[in-house]
């Protein structure tokens, strides 16, 4: 029988922030690093800045006030409890659309897009573009319940999906996501019996194409040597959770300012953030909205349980090929970029790509949600003109 879809209201109890609160205050720090810059990771200057602000400054309730803005509901799918937000269009012609985010996301990361889709006529869009929005929490992320047993693959992740959306009664939907939002996104595509009509994505794993490597483009070069930089000195994070995540994650459970300085660093690292030469997150995103994610972190215990996914899928990504209708946005500081010609290898019916967006980095929906917004629109209008959706 099909378990029922639950009204939820995301709340944490009062125990909980006063642990946090006294956790905070008993922060112990190590020392300073050697360098004047975050190559040794986040600086301890700003951790200590950043905990004294979100232990005496910061809204402790903002993020429930924030995820109750939308509808928010439950549903077990294959024995998990699936969180989503889900945010019908006031347009009845809007077309399901299905939003996945990945790590150190959470459904925080479309905070400003889901009325941007929902509702475009309030924001300077067309009717006809309008996204009825469900966004779900990835399996052992916020709210959405924790896998108990190995399996939960990005494959199996978008098996969930796509029985969502079935539930939901969307049988024929679009389908967009960034970092693991991607690659599920992908999966979703290619599923058995998917009911998917069309993807978009920001990060495209893309292998470089052997048969271009002796006349590289100026962008493939520039792709080349991004990943190369990746491997070399910003992968460390990705290695210790592909590999031994329940390690990793004790350090995480007991100290907020620890799951606080693992989640920040990264934002510095992929957001579109240099000013003047010097790299900093608050630059993009504003110091409120990255603790919110901080705390959607800390307050579910989700460390551990979200570095897992890293176990089950890093290490071997579907690079098949894809037949479904794609779309691809490549923002400009996005980890992983790929030319045109690379991606078709792999996205053989790519409708839309544009790598020649002004700004933005790997969270674009948090970054310029504005941009992102207008991606979604022109590949909905693209579709549209190619008759692959009403």
């Amino acid at each position: 029988m099909e378990s029922p879809i639950t009204p939820f209201e995301p709340a944490i109890a009062d125990e909980a922030i006063a642990d946090l609160q006294q956790r905070l205050k008993l922060t112990r720090y190590p020392d300073e690093e050697t360098v004047e810059d975050w190559s040794q990771g986040i600086p301890l200057a700003y951790v200590r800045e950043l905990t004294d602000y979100w232990s005496a400054e910061y809204d402790m309730g903002r993020v429930c006030g924030t995820l109750n803005q939308w509808p928010n509901f439950l549903t077990e799918i294959e024995g998990l409890d699936i969180h989503f937000i889900y945010q019908r269009s006031p347009h009845s012609d809007a077309t399901p659309l299905l939003l996945t985010h990945g790590w150190p996301g959470s459904v925080l990361e479309f905070r400003h897009v889901i009325d941007r889709l929902s509702n475009p006529t309030e924001y300077g869009g067309r009717a006809e573009n309008a996204f009825h929005v469900v966004a779900p929490a990835l399996p052992g992320y916020g709210f959405s319940a924790k896998p108990r047993a190995p399996g939960t693959t990005v494959q199996k992740i978008a098996d969930l999906w796509i029985a969502l959306m079935k539930r939901l009664g969307h049988e024929r939907f679009l389908a967009h996501g960034g970092d693991w939002g991607s690659l599920v996104t992908q999966a979703v595509a290619v599923a058995p019996g998917t009911t998917c009509a069309g993807i978009h994505i920001t990060l495209p794993v893309v292998a470089p194409d052997p048969e271009t490597l002796e006349s590289l483009l100026p962008e493939e070069v520039q792709a080349l040597e991004a990943f190369n930089f990746y491997q070399d000195w910003d992968s460390g994070y990705s290695k210790q959770q592909s590999t031994r995540p329940q390690t990793l994650g004790y350090g995480l459970a007991d100290s907020p300012t620890g799951q606080m300085a693992w989640i920040i660093e990264k934002y510095a690292q992929w957001c579109d953030c240099e000013v003047n030469g010097l790299r900093h997150p608050e630059n993009a995103i504003p110091r409120d909205e990255l603790l919110d994610t901080v705390m959607l972190y800390w307050l579910t215990n989700s460390g551990a349980s979200s570095a897992r996914l890293y176990w089950e899928s890093f290490n071997n990504p579907d690079m098949a090929e894809i037949e479904l209708s794609s779309a691809i946005s490549l923002f400009p500081n996005e980890i992983f970029r790929s030319s045109e010609r690379w991606a078709r290898k792999k996205f053989l019916n790519l409708h839309y790509f544009n790598d020649k967006i002004a700004k933005g980095g790997h969270f674009s929906a948090l970054e310029v949600p504005d941009l992102l917004t207008q991606e979604l629109w022109q590949w909905r209008e693209q579709l549209r003109a190619l008759e692959i959706v009403a």
